[in-house]
């Protein structure tokens, strides 16, 4: 897209008095910004593709919150992915809890260790919350720098990249 620009010399009376730099085309600088080389909503598509069973269609609320901390949305659907089983049926700690990604604290759900969302959403954002106040804020900002504070397994890392390169790969 293309706009015009006019540049005036303006006297004390606000009269026009001349054209004082030729009418000169110039690109529409704005446009909407890119992210990972997609727009956001071809972000949030991509990222809906991938969510399956209670996570379906939160691609919007994922990839929104996520810009909003400033955590990876890719990083964060991933875990998300990984620590609830929702490639495939999300598992009961998602169904009873609304908690998507293994958050441990207050409010319990079912008196044990695990926390208890009111909403799916509220989980969604909690988790991506927490991605971002334990891991992000710190400069952990990768699968494979977050993987030996979040997960004792040793292969977390490559278990949660593997989700990220099919989410992409959608």
């Amino acid at each position: 897209m293309f706009c015009s620009i006019h540049v005036y010399e303006v006297t004390k009376k606000d009269h026009v008095i001349e054209n004082i730099i030729p009418e000169t085309t110039v690109p529409n600088i704005i446009e909407e910004p890119l992210y990972y080389g997609k727009t956001k909503q071809e972000l949030i598509d991509q990222i809906n593709s991938s969510l399956k069973s209670d996570l379906s269609f939160k691609g919007e609320l994922i990839v929104e919150t996520s810009l909003e901390y400033g955590v990876d949305p890719y990083l964060a659907t991933a875990i998300m992915m990984h620590e609830t089983g929702c490639k495939w049926g999300c598992s009961n700690l998602v169904k009873k809890c609304n908690n998507v990604a293994g958050q441990k604290g207050k409010p319990s759900c079912d008196g044990g260790s695990y926390k208890k969302y009111d909403s799916l959403d509220e989980g969604i954002k909690g988790a991506i919350y927490n991605i971002y106040v334990n891991y992000v804020k710190y400069g952990l900002l990768t699968a494979e720098q977050m993987n030996s504070k979040y997960a004792e397994d040793k292969t977390w890392s490559k278990k949660v990249n593997k989700y990220i390169n099919e989410i992409k790969a959608n």
